[in-house]
């Protein structure tokens, strides 16, 4: 999964939810169906470029309510 935003690193993605930006979620491709609530792995930034950070969030309708 992605974040609509693409976020250069984990650091900026996490300073974006502490300073509470709505930050959304997506599944590109609709292969499986996109997580909207509990936990998912969030990868950036999006592709074509390689992906260089993973995140664990906690998601409430598709949007990051935190990052570990």
């Amino acid at each position: 999964m992605y974040t609509v935003k693409n976020f250069r690193t984990k650091k900026d993605l996490k300073a974006a939810v502490a300073r509470g930006e709505r930050v959304e979620t997506y599944q590109p491709g609709g292969m499986f169906p996109a997580v909207q609530n509990g936990k998912a792995t969030i990868e950036g930034p999006h592709y074509p470029e390689p992906h260089r950070w993973y995140a664990s969030v906690m998601l409430q309708n598709g949007v990051v309510m935190a990052v570990r």
